[in-house]
């Protein structure tokens, strides 16, 4: 019997790879890559982004994730391996850099994933921005403003760092599947998410009267 985590999760900053690693992890793993915002959430997932309001976007990439949780449980008891691009520390982590005042508890029998965060100097994540053919939101702007903020949030969860710098593709999938997960069960971990309160502290409220920024 394989000892390879059976649930595994990609991480990181914009720019670092997350979503051209994640089906290719899938693929080398062969997982199935099961979106954390549903389809079905995606015109709404539109119209939400266009708001300023961080606590109503919190809130709906969380029901986006417990939805999601459903379909990774069904896949879990059956025994089939799954991939996603992000999981709830993504969520948790951005919101909370950004300045959301919600405290959040997640239930503790949360399936947790083996997560993998990928980052890179931030010469080349800049430039692999630069180089995208797609349009920056204003909440990607607001990511950046808090990148700093974002990866000490992230040190906050239990993830093993990949350094994707100067890396292809390929190169980074196989320093995935050499990544030693130190006897993850292939479930997941044994421990769920929200085991230990350390992990994930609720967010911080923000002073009264202080702004996004």
């Amino acid at each position: 019997m394989s000892d390879r985590p059976l649930f595994e999760s990609i991480e990181g900053l914009r720019g670092t790879g997350k979503s051209t690693i994640a089906p290719m992890l899938a693929a080398a793993r062969e997982a199935v890559l099961v979106p954390t915002v549903p389809l079905f959430y995606q015109p709404l997932r539109r119209e939400i982004d266009l708001r300023d309001n961080v606590e109503a976007r919190m809130s709906f990439y969380l029901s986006a994730l417990f939805t999601a949780v459903d379909e990774i449980q069904r896949y879990l008891a059956a025994d089939v391996p799954i991939v996603v691009e992000s999981y709830f520390a993504r969520c948790l982590a951005n919101h909370q850099a950004l300045g959301a005042c919600l405290g959040v508890t997640l239930p503790p029998d949360l399936p947790q994933p083996v997560t993998y965060q990928l980052f890179c100097t931030e010469e080349e994540r800049l430039r692999r921005l630069a180089e995208r053919d797609k349009p920056t939101s204003r909440w990607d702007a607001l990511g950046e403003d808090a990148a700093e903020r974002i990866t000490a949030a992230y040190a906050l969860f239990p993830m093993h760092r990949v350094d994707t710098t100067g890396l292809k593709p390929e190169q980074v999938v196989q320093a995935i599947l050499a990544t030693d997960t130190q006897g993850a069960h292939r479930r997941a971990d044994a421990e769920p998410v929200g085991a230990h309160p350390h992990l994930l502290p609720p967010v911080p409220r923000r002073a009264e009267g202080a702004r996004i920024p």
